[in-house]
């Protein structure tokens, strides 16, 4: 035994690398500590703060390890063989802990993930970045790998180390900035964060993980292992057939939720993904909506931004439960046939200790220079589009929504101000392109490659662009020059749609114009119509309390508006709420107001969205040609006296014609003459002032009849009967 002390006693170190190893300031700890070659014999040397003495198990055979001479934590000795070790340590008090050595482990990540990571072109990130629950040469544990290239130092920490930075320093991967270590015995809800040592010598704030799969609650802010593998899908069926429900051609009725306060449970707790499996699924299916649009689901530190700051983009909010929960309120929407589109958020990024910003003591996803790098109105940074490495991580972010979770499609937040580089900014605050000019070259391709990967990978989806502005060829093909989405949000005619319906009526005639502008371009995108969250927040009110009138004419004003917008080409979008006419301004913080429902009124306009639902779907000609300039036509569109408004809407050459009617006066017109496509009786599918939705019940007893009567550059007319603020909806089926 005295040999084999001498033998341990003759592992030496230099002071300067046991300093660093102690001090947690060595950047390749694996070079130093684990199984090393020594007299031609494997020895082991370990660190360890808290030991006051340190022993190798093999087998059932146990080898002392001694305190290296002029250190304080670090052991070595002699273990005989190759077979895995386990350390047991003793402390001062007389606690024993024993573990698995990390640094026995060899690397993780293989020569082409390093070769695709260092190119920045790894499309699947998140299969090599993050927190991965593993076995591992025969251990069971977790692999960490973080990209931070201008560290110092990486260390993972969690209560597995005692947020103890000098414990588990990781590798660095070359040149590629990546760092990543095996931590055996770390599984599934171990909380962890980096500690990085930045370009400059500073321990940084610890940091959340860029591409961990799960985090704590808020307030706080660390990430949580989750193991995303292994769920089963029982989606296959909607999966296979899901390309025609997202089509142009395809009825798409959306309905848009803050998940936060859709509805609340006992004592205010939010409603949980399981829950909302089953309720919201159920009411959205019940309401005749297609699709569901979540506001930001990944991890955000802020209740109060709406999940528009999000720090961890691969991280379902913990909000409403882990992972595979999320993934179940995924697959009972598919199950009830419907859609869910996420609510992306690659513009920016807030500014949080814990997030991407100086990331490694640098500017690393964001510009430096905050002309480029900081968005004055939000008070967040701008990722710099222009890096590969982030635009890798942008990109393949999109694509873990669509693939792991079967998203069907994304709504990207915020696209203007990411096209244009004086994005709110006044002169001398931003920055011009290589070529002088204000487009964000950067975020256009970024964007543009975005589109192409995800249609290209994921058949099937849809991606929609928040984009509010007139840049061109917002939902093009990119091989045709455009940005490659599927659809754009109609901005301009919410605006001059919302500004026109809450003008007192006998104003109307002089806007007249706000409801006809936007068939001028109707057509140049692939629209949907939007009525979202951003329409009832910030003291605009309510779309209800947003009507002019006593309460009788706010309601008809509304229910005359929604038959307007069903009746008008593009998709539909509704924010939660306003589909029963909340009269409460949107509060994040609570739910919405059921209670409301016990009122005629307003169950009576939730009535009336989930017929114009059911009847948008079942009639082609008020969708398949949403986004084609020949399914629409203008029967009167000057009447501003009277702000009527008429048009007939077509699908196939065998789907009937439907004729849209609109009367946003209070005065009913009981002989109004209107042209319509041919004679014979047409039909009064949907008329928004049927007592059933707490109207007035005035019409034409189900039809007209329409006789060879040349009116409006129409064949045939009839006269019929438009209640005052009110659409109705006619057809012939002769």
């Amino acid at each position: 035994m005295a040999h084999g002390e001498s033998k341990t006693m003759e592992y030496n170190l230099p002071r300067e690398v046991i300093a660093r190893i102690e001090a947690g300031l060595h950047d390749d700890p694996f070079s130093v500590l684990g199984p090393r070659d020594h007299d031609s014999s494997r020895w082991v040397v370990a660190l360890d703060p808290a030991a006051t003495s340190m022993t190798a198990t093999v087998g059932t055979k146990t080898y002392p390890l001694q305190r290296i001479e002029g250190s304080h934590a670090l052991f070595a000795g002699k273990v005989p063989g190759a077979k895995p070790y386990r350390l047991k340590c003793a402390g001062g008090d007389g606690g024993t802990w024993e573990y698995e050595d990390a640094y026995r482990f060899g690397p993780v990540l293989g020569e082409i993930d390093e070769y695709l990571l260092g190119e920045g072109t790894h499309r699947r990130l998140w299969t090599v970045l993050g927190a991965h629950v593993m076995e591992h040469e025969g251990a069971r544990g977790t692999q960490f790998a973080v990209w931070a290239p201008n560290a110092r130092r990486a260390s993972v920490v969690g209560d597995f180390n005692f947020w103890d930075g000098r414990r588990h320093v990781m590798r660095r991967r070359g040149a590629t900035g990546v760092w990543e270590i095996f931590i055996p015995g770390v599984t599934e809800g171990a909380v962890y964060k980096y500690e990085i040592i930045g370009a400059y010598g500073t321990v940084l704030p610890q940091k959340a993980d860029p591409v961990g799969f799960g985090a704590q609650h808020p307030p706080d802010n660390a990430s949580i292992v989750r193991d995303i593998a292994g769920y089963g899908w029982k989606d296959g069926n909607w999966i296979e057939k899901r390309g025609g429900r997202n089509d142009r051609a395809a009825p798409i009725s959306i309905y848009e939720v803050h998940l936060g306060s859709w509805r609340r449970k006992e004592g205010g707790r939010r409603i949980s993904y399981k829950e909302a499996a089953e309720e919201l699924v159920g009411y959205v299916t019940d309401m005749g909506f297609t699709h569901i649009e979540l506001m930001p689901i990944s991890e955000y530190p802020f209740d109060g931004s709406w999940g528009y700051q999000p720090v961890g983009l691969f991280a379902p909010t913990i909000r409403h439960g882990p992972p595979h929960e999320f993934r179940d309120l995924i697959d009972a929407a598919h199950e009830a046939g419907i859609g869910v589109i996420l609510d992306w958020v690659p513009g920016h990024f807030p500014a949080d200790p814990h997030g991407l910003g100086q990331f490694d003591g640098t500017a690393l996803y964001e510009h430096a220079d905050p002309r480029e790098g900081f968005h004055k109105d939000w008070n967040t940074l701008i990722y710099n589009y222009g890096r590969s490495e982030v635009r890798n991580y942008l990109i393949s972010n999109a694509l873990y929504w669509l693939e792991e979770y079967h998203i069907d499609g994304l709504r990207v937040d915020a696209v203007a101000s990411m096209l244009y580089r004086d994005y709110s900014r006044d002169e001398g605050e931003w920055v011009p392109n290589v070529h002088g000019g204000r487009e964000n070259l950067e975020a256009i391709d970024l964007l543009r490659s975005m589109n192409t990967l995800t249609y290209g990978e994921v058949p099937g989806i849809m991606t929609v662009a928040e984009e509010s502005t007139s840049f061109p060829m917002v939902s093009r093909p990119v091989d045709m020059g455009g940005l490659g989405f599927g659809y754009k949000w109609n901005m301009g005619w919410m605006n001059d749609t919302l500004d026109y319906i809450q003008k007192d009526p006998i104003h109307r005639r002089h806007h007249h114009h706000q409801m006809t502008f936007g068939l001028h371009y109707a057509f140049s995108e692939n629209f949907i119509l939007p009525i979202s969250h951003d329409e009832v927040v910030h003291g605009k009110g309510s779309m209800f309390t947003r009507m002019p009138g006593n309460s009788w004419e706010k309601f008809a004003n509304l229910r005359a508006y929604y038959g307007f917008m069903w009746g008008h080409p593009g998709k539909k979008l509704l924010f939660m709420g306003q589909e029963f006419g909340q009269a409460a301004e949107w509060n994040h913080d609570t739910e919405l107001d059921w209670r409301a429902l016990g009122d005629p009124n307003h169950s009576g306009l939730q009535r009336l969205i989930r017929d114009l639902n059911n009847l948008y779907r079942a009639t082609p000609a008020l969708h398949a040609k949403d986004c084609e300039h020949d399914g629409f036509q203008w029967i009167e569109a000057t009447d501003a006296d009277n702000s009527v408004f008429v048009w007939v809407r077509r699908g196939g050459e065998a789907d009937a014609p439907v004729v849209v009617v609109c009367n946003f006066t209070p005065v009913e017109r009981p002989s109004y003459r209107i042209g319509l496509p041919k004679s014979g009786s047409w039909h009064e599918l949907l008329n928004t002032d049927a007592d059933v939705y707490g109207g007035g019940n005035r019409g034409n007893f189900g039809k007209v009849s329409a006789q060879d009567h040349e009116h409006h550059g129409q064949p045939a007319s009839a006269e019929i009967m438009i209640p005052p603020l009110a659409t109705l909806f006619l057809t012939n089926r002769d």
